[in-house]
C-alpha cells in the first residue's frame, strides 16, 4: 500500500508537467470545434484574453485587423456545446473569454491569434497551457498557471507570471519583470531592467544594454543563476544551493559584494584594489570602481568571469 502511495506521488507530477504545454490528455479533447473570427482593430488598440485549459499564441502582421482562430474541445458533446466564445469588440480594444456553462474540467480551448504589430496586451491569461507572443511593440502582460510563457522580440514593457512552467524570453527591449515557481528563467533583453525571480529552476540572463537607474535583480531558490553584462550596472543576485557566475566585460570596473557558505569565490579579474578576498567571501573595488555587484548563495560556487 505504501509503495503505490509512493508511485502515485511520483506520477501526479508528471501528468501534470505534461499538460502544461496543452491541456489535452485522456477524454478532454474528444469533442472539438473549430472556430474562426476577424475585427478590424486600430494600431495601439488594447487586447485581453482569459482562457482557461489550453494555450495562447499570439503573433503579429502588418494590418489593423485582428483573427483568432482555434479550437474549442470537452469530453461530452453536451458540454462542447454549452462553452462559449465570448468577445466584446471596439475600433480600440477586444476582449476575449472562454465562458463554460458548468465547471471547467473538462473543457477548454487553443487560441491563434494575428494582431496589429502596434498593439497593448492589457492581460493574456490562460490556466494548463502555455503562452507563446511573438513580435509585438507594445505592452505585454502574461499569466499562465501550469503552463510555460515564451516571448519573442517584443518591445514595451513586459510583465510575465506563471507556475510550474519556464519563462523564456529572446531579444526583448523594454524593462522586464519574470516570475514563476517550479520553473526555470531565460532571458535575453537588448536595452531595459531586468527583474526575474523563481524557485526550483535556474535563472540564465544576458544584458546587453541594463537600465542604468534600476538593478539587475535576480533570485532563486535551488536553482543556478548565471548572469552575462555587456555594460557593468547594480546587480542584486541570491540563490540557495546552487552556483553563482556572472560574467562582465574584461575591463569592468565595479564595487564587489561577494558571499557564499560552504563552497568557494573565484574571480578571472585582477585582484581588489580596495577590499578582502577569502574563501567564502569578496568585498571591494575592481579597477576603478563603480555599481555594485551584490552576489549571495549557500551551499553554492560564486564565478567572477570575463566575457
Amino acid at each position: 500500500m505504501r509503495q503505490a502511495l509512493r508511485s502515485a506521488a511520483i506520477v501526479a507530477p508528471i501528468l501534470l508537467l505534461t499538460a502544461c504545454e496543452d491541456f489535452s490528455f485522456g477524454n478532454f479533447d474528444r469533442y472539438k470545434e473549430d472556430f474562426h473570427y476577424s475585427y478590424d482593430l486600430a494600431p495601439g488598440s488594447r487586447i485581453s484574453v482569459e482562457n482557461m485549459n489550453g494555450s495562447v499564441e499570439i503573433s503579429t502582421w502588418d494590418r489593423n485587423a485582428v483573427e483568432i482562430t482555434g479550437t474549442k474541445y470537452a469530453s461530452s458533446q453536451q458540454a462542447l456545446q454549452e462553452l462559449k466564445i465570448d468577445i466584446s469588440a471596439a475600433p480600440n480594444s477586444l476582449q476575449i473569454r472562454t465562458v463554460p456553462s458548468f465547471g471547467t474540467r473538462n473543457v477548454g480551448a487553443r487560441y491563434t491569434m494575428r494582431v496589429p504589430r502596434q498593439v497593448q496586451l492589457d492581460r493574456i491569461v490562460s490556466s494548463n497551457g502555455a503562452v507563446r507572443v511573438d513580435d509585438v511593440d507594445g505592452i505585454v502582460n502574461v499569466h499562465s498557471s501550469n503552463g510555460s510563457i515564451k516571448v519573442w522580440h517584443s518591445k514595451g514593457r513586459l510583465d510575465a507570471q506563471t507556475s510550474n512552467g519556464s519563462i523564456e524570453v529572446t531579444g526583448h527591449t523594454g524593462n522586464a519583470m519574470l516570475h514563476t515557481s517550479n520553473g526555470g528563467i531565460n532571458v535575453e533583453i537588448n536595452q531595459g531592467a531586468l527583474s526575474a525571480t523563481t524557485s526550483n529552476g535556474g535563472i540564465t540572463a544576458r544584458l546587453m544594454q541594463p537600465d542604468t537607474s534600476q538593478p539587475v535583480r535576480l533570485e532563486s531558490s535551488n536553482g543556478h543563476i548565471e548572469l552575462s553584462l555587456d555594460a557593468i550596472r547594480d546587480v542584486r543576485a541570491t540563490t540557495s544551493n546552487s552556483a553563482i557566475v556572472v560574467r562582465m566585460p574584461s575591463s569592468a570596473s565595479a564595487r564587489v559584494r561577494a558571499r557564499t557558505s560552504n563552497s568557494s569565490i573565484t574571480s578571472e579579474f585582477d585582484a581588489l584594489t580596495h577590499g578582502m578576498t577569502s574563501k567564502n567571501t569578496m568585498e571591494g573595488t575592481l579597477g576603478e570602481g563603480g555599481p555594485l555587484v551584490d552576489v549571495s548563495t549557500s551551499n553554492g560556487s560564486i564565478k567572477l568571469l570575463k566575457l
